[in-house]
């Protein structure tokens, strides 16, 4: 009779380990697969926007009221971005009901995520950060002049 050898449970265990770690690490990976990337929109103008829907290349618009914008899928799979001036949503519309084209509209609280989600440039902390550096450069030199002075005496 041959005697197992604990070295080959040992092998088992490690083997059993690294294939759960690895399904582990594989199932977050494939879910991400899954749900996509996020579309990214090349912005054009509404000249390049009217081109488009004179020659039936939209397929749907997704219009936000509060950025004035049009999200455009066109039938080749591109994503578009427009923005339309003020008060020009009702030609718009009308433009995309004569020829077909399946439009959403956000609400305003979509809308408002949207404007939310833009980046924001943050001047301000800038000037204020600046400020305060010129502000400590100012004491620390006073500090160290009197320091100085209180040596001499």
């Amino acid at each position: 009779m041959i005697a197992k050898t604990r070295a080959f449970s040992i092998a088992k265990l490690v083997l059993a380990v690294a294939i759960l770690s690895g399904a582990t690490l594989i199932s977050p990976l494939v879910a991400a697969a899954a749900e996509g990337t996020p579309i990214s929109y090349e912005k054009e103008s509404l000249a390049e926007y009217e081109q488009q829907l004179a020659s039936s290349q939209i397929q749907s618009v997704t219009i936000n009221k509060r950025l004035r914008s049009l999200r455009i899928t066109l039938k080749d799979g591109r994503h578009v971005l427009a923005k339309y001036n003020k008060k020009e949503l009702p030609t718009v519309k009308s433009a995309l009901a004569a020829k077909h084209v399946s439009v959403t509209v956000l609400t305003p609280t979509e809308a408002l995520n949207e404007v939310k989600a833009k980046p924001v440039h943050h001047k301000l902390r800038y000037i204020v950060g600046g400020a305060l550096i010129v502000v400590i450069a100012i004491v620390g030199g006073v500090l160290f002049f009197y320091r100085r002075r209180r040596a001499e005496e």
